[in-house]
């Protein structure tokens, strides 16, 4: 399978776990109505609410007592997206950064007012850039472990003889949450 069909796979998968609407209607799940890249917004959006809650962050008092957390938030988000987006580059599939960081901010961060989605896009923006090209060994180390659990995490969600399951990975994006949260709490 290719690695476009595995995201939007998966898109559909998490998007139908999560869908309830309260009538009992079920999301689209016609695969060929997806695209990879949507499908990759949506799943860096998943997997770094998912890793909010397993981190148990509270993101509507860091809001209002640690605002700057958000944006590590966002950060994280797009590294995600980097990751999820990266293979696509073997099917000639390009991502368009400046749009996912939108999309993704107004998904993670929906009904905020304007100026502190700007706020958050334009600090997670310079801590993504920051993570993307420290050259100290612990910023290496964390790339390629969220690299890796976001891989690991396609393939569990796609292929069921992968050795561990979707939702045995999530706390691990919690776990990396944390760690990131806690590198921008000591600067």
């Amino acid at each position: 399978m290719d690695y476009s069909k595995r995201l939007t796979l998966l898109h559909a998968l998490c998007l139908a776990e999560t869908f309830d609407d309260g009538d009992g209607t079920k999301p689209n799940i016609n695969l060929s109505e997806y695209n990879a890249l949507d499908s990759a917004h949506y799943l860096a959006s998943y997997v770094t609410f998912k890793a909010i809650q397993a981190a148990d962050r509270q993101p509507a008092f860091e809001r209002k007592n640690n605002f700057d957390m958000l944006s590590v938030y966002q950060a994280y988000a797009l590294l995600c997206f980097a990751f999820l987006t990266q293979p696509l580059a073997q099917e000639n599939i390009t991502p368009d950064l400046n749009a996912a960081q939108i999309i993704v901010a107004k998904t993670l961060f929906a009904g905020l007012p304007d100026a502190e989605l700007m706020e958050i896009l334009e600090s997670g923006f310079n801590k993504f850039k920051l993570i993307g090209e420290a050259e100290a060994e612990h910023w290496s180390e964390f790339r390629e472990n969220l690299d890796k659990i976001t891989v690991s995490f396609v393939v569990a969600g796609t292929d069921d003889d992968s050795p561990h399951s979707k939702e045995e990975m999530l706390p691990i994006f919690g776990q990396m949450l944390s760690q990131l949260c806690e590198a921008f709490e000591s600067i």
